[in-house]
């Protein structure tokens, strides 16, 4: 795999076959090539390979979700900002508030449930 192209799903195998840094970095030049100005490349670049990752993996929630948003008028790239502003939220709060919630996962699986397009 050398190009990638975030409107368009990888292969799954191909794409879990790279190693953490290749996906990461693929995903890196689609944003630079594409003249995205970011504050924080690498980890703007790191979510959105965690949430590419889990679509790859077929976890199915993640899945649907993004399927729903898409029908409700997002591109993958917009659905996948969605989902990933859940996965930054559900890391963020925790590690702020200064005490480690167990439940994250839990959290992190029911919350793509209330995202809509509109949100």
């Amino acid at each position: 795999m050398l190009k990638y192209d975030l409107k368009r799903p990888p292969d799954p195998k191909e794409w879990l076959a790279l190693d953490e840094g290749q996906r990461t970095n693929l995903i890196a030049g689609y944003h630079g090539s594409a003249g995205e100005k970011l504050p924080n490349p690498q980890l703007y670049a790191i979510c959105h390979t965690i949430v590419e990752n889990q679509i790859a993996m077929g976890e199915e929630i993640l899945v649907r979700n993004i399927r729903r948003l898409m029908k409700e008028g997002l591109d993958r790239h917009e659905a996948s900002h969605a989902v990933g502003s859940v996965l930054v939220e559900q890391i963020y709060h925790p590690l702020h508030a200064g005490s480690p919630d167990a439940d994250i996962n839990k959290r992190y699986a029911r919350k793509p449930e209330s995202l809509t397009a509109e949100k």
